[in-house]
């Protein structure tokens, strides 16, 4: 069979690579503000959580994140060696591990309050209808997975 009989396979018509493309992009894009935070994106989409909530289970991180526990588990460790979160077993059920923002962790937020707005600025050829648009179908997308 040629290629034409074969359409879907063509790079082209996937969804899936623009979605793949920008994400790597976008975090690229974030990587050198957050070096000077000493945090990976993920880290920092962690602590954003954290910032917000003060303290949950590794089950709702994981689930507000997309994460499993597997990529949480290391993850929250180099945190916790960082000084910015603690991890402690909740006291009535010891299977549940509790996450704490620390008073170093707190503090990072101030450091960390531009970032934002910055990176939305480096997105010039967007407008604010086009981003809040594209927010509101990838956050549809997200909730059928």
């Amino acid at each position: 069979m040629s290629l034409e009989g074969y359409e879907q396979l063509k790079l082209e018509n996937q969804l899936c690579f623009p979605l793949y493309a920008a994400a790597k992009e976008v975090v690229r894009q974030y990587k050198p503000v957050l070096d000077e935070l000493d945090l990976t994106y993920t880290q920092y989409i962690t602590m954003m959580v954290l910032w917000e909530k003060e303290s949950l289970n590794v089950k709702e991180l994981g689930s507000m994140l997309y994460l499993d526990s597997g990529t949480l588990t290391p993850l929250l460790k180099k945190l916790e060696a960082k000084g910015y979160v603690t991890r402690c077993r909740c006291k009535e059920d010891e299977r549940n591990l509790i996450i704490c923002i620390t008073e170093k962790g707190e503090a990072l937020k101030e450091r960390a309050a531009s970032i934002p707005g910055d990176m939305t600025c480096r997105f010039v050829n967007l407008t604010k209808e086009e981003i809040s648009s594209m927010y509101h179908s990838l956050y549809k997308l997200l909730s059928q997975v």
